[in-house]
């Protein structure tokens, strides 16, 4: 059977004016004008898109299932405006929520007292009850005297405090204890409603970044069960140092690659990310190290040798210096094509230099990226202008210049630490706070789609198109206005002139796209 879409909108670079589009099992089979599809197909079953726009569908380079569906299903911290609202938040979900709390989102940076949850604060309102309160950048959380009792060594641990939040290996041990109080109905209810939530979003694969500090094999094995039709291609994030144990700990995992969140250093928001010179509000804090230079090489010239993606969490300047280093010992070793070759994948990137994005684009590694940090915490007075000062914050997340050096983009939401919504990291990428890092809404878009799929090992040239032969997963979106000339401030509108035959995309200067419909390889998966 084929279906024939018409009357709307069709993002495609083979034919930028179409108006229909027919898909035959599973696969775009034409594009062109309605009456020329009537003709073509007579005996296809009609789908009336009454002017909404069809696009490519977005896939998110970087989640974390369970934590996004505990966020959507429980407690979401992200709205809190100060401290005492984090707390009346606390407060009022622990008084309708029996057991264990688990909660994500605060962020300290923003609120008047700059101050985050202590134990105290929350031993006053849960009292015996173990609560885990992650932050924002999920670097550190805050813990209850109940949960800190009930996690093994943890006074023992590097980065524990008896008040402040822990971050470090003392955060990953709480974490763990955290989990362990979930039942497995709370973790299965919870990575569905993520799912579902990415499938509304227009989103038909997600890349989980696990590994042994953040949910360990037991919510990856349950990851890997959940059946839904959005995609899930898992990275696990475990250091190696042969080609043999690379390709065991792949077999075991079943992952695609081991990168993702294979933590060389944390997070700015959490003062833990590695840095060159100190915290610009932390007299001489300088972050955490958790792989130096020669750990890093091991593992990458293991995966190199045995054509595995590699890959690590990484964002402060010492912290990308160190993997760069590492990357050009094994290119010296292997040679630039062996490299390229296994797609190796770095995830957040935010503090790069021009020489560095030129050694990553010459080697093809992969910046798997998220504008949606620009967007919260960038600009003069954000988070990362407090953590850096002025001067450090304005060269952070340069996509623009990863771009002019032919470093491979993809674009995600990092889940929950910032929104899935994929039309808001395009236009994150589009609106950058600092001038000249921004990109084209065109390239930003390519991101978010085509480059997310390439930055899985999917090179075809056609998947997260919609060209005749590529697989049919799209989303039908309704978009108030589109661009359709080619104004003076180009990087932050959405198409060029008509004449460079570039299909629209919708302008999202007010409200985002509604997604009406969401297909993945012809099955719908969303409306």
């Amino acid at each position: 059977m084929t279906t024939l879409l018409i009357n709307g909108r069709v993002h495609s670079p083979a034919m930028p004016d179409a108006s229909a589009m027919a898909v035959r099992d599973g696969v775009v089979a034409w594009l062109g004008r309605d009456d020329v599809g009537r003709a073509q197909f007579p005996d296809a079953q009609i789908v009336d898109l009454d002017g909404a726009f069809v696009a490519p569908a977005f896939v998110d380079s970087h989640v974390h299932l369970t934590a996004t569906g505990l966020t959507l299903t429980g407690l979401d911290l992200r709205p809190a405006t100060s401290l005492a609202h984090c707390l009346q938040l606390l407060d009022e979900y622990a008084r309708t929520h029996p057991g264990p709390v688990w909660g994500h989102g605060w962020d300290e940076s923003g609120w008047p007292e700059q101050t985050p949850p202590s134990t105290a604060d929350l031993d006053g309102i849960a009292e015996d009850r173990s609560v885990y309160l992650a932050r924002v950048d999920v670097h550190s959380a805050a813990a209850s005297s109940t949960l800190r009792r009930l996690t093994p060594g943890l006074a023992e641990a590097y980065g524990y405090s008896a008040e402040q939040p822990l971050t470090a290996d003392a955060h990953h041990r709480a974490r763990a204890a955290a989990r362990e109080g979930l039942t497995p109905k709370q973790r299965r209810d919870a990575r569905l409603a993520a799912l579902d939530a990415a499938a509304a979003f227009g989103i038909v694969s997600v890349h989980e970044c696990a590994g042994p500090d953040i949910g360990g094999l037991t919510d990856w094995d349950e990851v890997r069960s959940v059946e839904h039709g959005v995609e899930v291609v898992g990275y696990w994030g475990e250091a190696v140092s042969s080609a043999d144990q690379a390709r065991e700990l792949m077999a075991r995992t079943g992952a695609r690659g081991l990168a993702g969140d294979l933590f060389v250093d944390g997070a700015l928001g959490s003062r833990t990310a590695w840095l060159h010179q100190p915290y610009n509000d932390a007299a001489g804090c300088r972050g955490n190290t958790y792989l130096d230079i020669d750990a890093i090489t091991a593992h990458v010239r293991a995966c190199t040798e045995a054509r595995i993606t590699a890959g690590f969490h990484v964002i402060g300047d010492a912290a990308v210096h160190a993997v760069v280093g590492a990357l050009e010992r094994v290119v010296d070793e292997f040679g630039a094509p062996a490299v390229a070759r296994c797609g190796h994948r770095l995830e957040h990137l935010e503090m790069v230099t021009d020489t560095q994005a030129h050694q990553l684009g010459t080697w093809g590694v992969v910046a798997s990226m998220q504008p949606n940090f620009d967007a919260l915490w960038g600009g003069e007075h954000g988070m990362y202008a407090q953590r850096l000062g002025l001067d450090r914050s304005r060269s952070l997340n340069p996509f623009a210049l990863l771009a002019s050096q032919g470093v491979p983009l993809a674009f995600g939401s990092d889940s929950p630490v910032t929104s899935l919504n994929p039309w808001a990291t395009v236009r994150a990428a589009t609106q950058h706070r600092t001038p000249g890092s921004a990109l084209s809404a065109r390239a930003a878009f390519a991101a978010a789609t085509r480059g997310a799929w390439r930055a899985a090992g999917v090179r075809d040239g056609e998947t997260g198109t919609l060209v005749p032969g590529a697989p049919a997963s799209y989303a039908v979106w309704e978009a108030d206005e589109f661009e359709v000339s080619a104004p003076a401030d180009a990087v932050q509108r959405w198409s060029t002139d008509q004449r460079s035959r570039v299909p629209a995309l919708p302008r999202l200067d007010g409200a985002l796209p509604r997604c009406r419909q969401t297909v993945h390889r012809g099955a719908v998966i969303h409306g």
